[in-house]
């Protein structure tokens, strides 16, 4: 049984996380999780923090309209560059530009773009602020978040208290540095609330998100698997499932044979290295998943046994 994190006190709202390079099939994985918490009855939020997302496309639901409603309970959000600017400034957009702009002449309209665009980490930090936010909000039973690698996130929930340390360091200097019209709070105290949230959100991933994790038997995906696991570890994120996709389960072709033969030994490295974790193995398909009737297929290999199930099962 795929259970959440096992001695936390219940939460408003059930977070599961689907990361893995691209290509693996992660949102394939994330939304036939989502149909399923849907229609065992639960509220559930599909949501798309990708730069490149598909969930609309996944679902084969055009529009604009966010949340998207898809059928039933369920609903899709796939979160942009607009969503990301209103997030920047309803939290610390003015207060972390404070900051920068001691160093950088550089005016805020500037800032925003560089800042969304050049840094990345730095848009996905405040999408967790805001999927933490929607989580406690509890408008929804579960949220399943499709996401990109969370290296460039979690490296920049450091920043924060790196940059505390180096004002720490140079009271002198920075005590003469100019601060913009708009805010007159000393540079230590804005960066030690910009520390704050980012541990705030630290605490959400390591206590309230259900990490799933999902590659391909391939040489390639194999290999960045285990700096996933060493940068997740570093941060005190637990991985508490691991989904292997494309697997090929027919050899009636001598394409197929080999390629099967190929898979074999990267799968048995991947269930000898990651034996304490649950692993599922979801095989390849003749065709393209997307539409309902097709993430059922899905569906039905993740949670195999009860229809009722809220969790992945191996």
């Amino acid at each position: 049984m795929f259970d959440t994190k096992k001695g936390h006190a219940p939460k408003r709202t059930s977070v599961t996380m689907f990361s893995g390079k691209g290509g693996v099939g992660k949102t394939t994985c994330a939304a036939a999780t989502a149909l399923h918490y849907a229609s065992s009855g639960q509220r559930t939020l599909a949501l798309s923090t990708d730069a490149t997302p598909s969930l609309s496309h996944i679902f084969e639901k055009p529009g604009d309209e966010k949340p998207k409603k898809v059928h039933d309970s369920l609903y899709i959000n796939e979160l942009g560059a607009e969503e990301v600017e209103q997030m920047w400034d309803e939290k610390f957009g003015r207060e972390v530009y404070d900051v920068f702009s001691t160093f950088v002449d550089i005016d805020y309209t500037q800032f925003v773009e560089f800042t969304t665009s050049i840094l990345p980490g730095l848009r996905d930090e405040f999408m967790v602020d805001h999927i933490r936010e929607l989580s406690h909000k509890g408008d929804y039973d579960d949220i399943v978040w499709d996401t990109a690698p969370l290296g460039q996130t979690l490296s920049l929930l450091r920043t924060p208290a790196m940059l505390v340390e180096h004002l720490k360091m140079a009271p002198r200097i920075y005590t003469r540095l100019k601060l913009s019209k708009i805010q007159k709070e000393p540079i230590l105290d804005i960066v030690k609330r910009w520390e704050s949230l980012s541990a705030d959100e630290l605490k959400f991933l390591q206590d309230e998100v259900t990490f799933v994790i999902v590659t391909i038997p391939e040489a390639l995906a194999v290999e960045q698997l285990e700096s996933v696991f060493q940068q997740l570890d570093s941060f005190g994120l637990i991985v508490d499932q691991l989904i292997i996709n494309n697997v090929i389960k027919a050899d009636d072709s001598p394409f197929l044979k080999a390629k099967a033969n190929l898979q074999k030994r990267y799968l048995e490295y991947i269930h000898l290295k990651y034996a304490d974790i649950p692993i599922t193995e979801v095989p390849m398909f003749p065709y393209e998943l997307k539409g309902w009737d097709r993430l059922k297929e899905v569906e039905k290999i993740l949670f195999p046994d009860s229809p009722s199930s809220k969790r992945l099962i191996l």
